[in-house]
């Protein structure tokens, strides 16, 4: 390799003004075929605590919510369509975590962290898919508990069965959108230089900043894509809980502070879940070293609170899990013990035993 041709190569590689056409048609050069990830520290003794904190985090996520979902769709007392909502946030919680944790996990355990170019794209597009769902799926929830509080006689008119899969259906497709767009717009760069990503996942804005291009333009579309939808989709959230609160401070009552409980639980996912989303993507051309700990808050954090508030502080959900095991326990007990029950006929303190039980 002669040195004009080892020139033009550095050229190419630190130039930040050629197009992918243009890279391709000067040289031929190896494309970035991995990309290493940073993680959260270097530090050994770290990275056995993070390993630790993030098993049990993706634990308590994958248990949580799936308690929920079984608790919702056993109870036929919890068919109203905020039960139907939460569900599919318990979904989308786990399909988040998934997306992050397990590859975070292995990670922790291996000193180099690489990821090969296609899992990193898959991993971006999964993420803001089911991020940008999410994000719709909230606000919705927030649409249903104005429609309950500030409408209650057009409620189970308004948010019948078929407008809840409809509404649902949309969150899905709106993610969707939002996520090709953004997955179509980074894979067409050309990636030739660095390959080091500062932090522990593959994300859009600190994978553009290694294409081997100008992104002033691939930037602000980004920004208005991914910042603007969390910005509005919050501002709908705020204006849609005000209403309630006004609502309930004009006509106060039992129900009302039951409602104002439930729209509390509420308040408090979505300030953690989308404040650092907004901090995250509204911010074009610049990233500062705490922002790969401000992901944890929504990427791992936001899913596993969400299990936690949506059931302490709710009492229905809480009765209904408490019934659940006490079912589970019964029948495990009856399988674990079958000579007594075919002894014969059982004794009057054992049938008051079972009786209790049953009810």
């Amino acid at each position: 390799m002669d040195g004009a041709f080892l020139q033009t190569l550095l050229t190419i590689t630190y130039d930040t003004t050629l197009s992918r056409a243009e890279v391709m048609a000067l040289g031929n050069f190896s494309q970035v075929t991995e990309f290493i990830l940073l993680g959260l520290s270097d530090t050994r003794e770290l990275q056995v605590l993070f390993f630790i904190f993030f098993f049990l985090a993706y634990a308590m996520v994958l248990l949580g919510n799936l308690l929920i979902i079984v608790t919702v769709r056993t109870n036929p007392k919890l068919l109203s369509p905020m039960y139907f909502l939460l569900c599919n946030l318990s979904v989308l919680d786990i399909c988040c975590t998934s997306v992050i944790s397990p590859r975070l996990l292995v990670d922790l355990l291996f000193k180099r962290k690489a990821i090969d170019f296609e899992d990193c794209m898959a991993q971006l597009f999964f993420l803001h898919f089911v991020g940008a769902s999410e994000m719709f799926l909230l606000t919705v929830m927030a649409y249903d508990r104005y429609t309950a509080i500030c409408k209650p006689l057009h409620y189970t008119a308004i948010m019948n069965q078929r407008v809840c899969w409809l509404l649902v259906f949309a969150c899905w497709a709106g993610g969707f959108l939002h996520s090709i767009v953004q997955t179509l717009l980074t894979v067409q760069l050309p990636f030739c230089g660095p390959n080091t990503i500062d932090n522990y996942f593959c994300d859009v804005p600190l994978v553009i900043r290694l294409a081997c291009t100008d992104i002033y333009v691939i930037e602000w579309l980004m920004a208005s894509n991914s910042g603007l939808i969390s910005l509005f989709c919050f501002l709908v959230l705020v204006i849609s809980y005000t209403f309630i609160l006004v609502t309930i401070r004009v006509r106060f009552t039992e129900g009302h502070w039951k409602a104002l409980s439930t729209c509390a639980s509420h308040v408090m996912v979505v300030t953690i879940f989308f404040v650092p989303c907004i901090f995250i993507y509204l911010r074009p051309f610049s990233t500062f070293p705490s922002d790969k700990h401000i992901c944890v808050i929504y990427t791992v954090l936001s899913p596993v609170l969400n299990p936690l508030i949506y059931t302490l502080r709710n009492n229905e959900v809480k009765a209904s899990m408490w019934k659940l095991w006490n079912h589970c326990r019964m029948q495990i007990s009856v399988v674990l013990s079958p000579p007594l029950l075919a002894s014969g006929p059982l004794s009057p303190s054992m049938n008051r035993f079972f009786t209790v039980e049953n009810t």
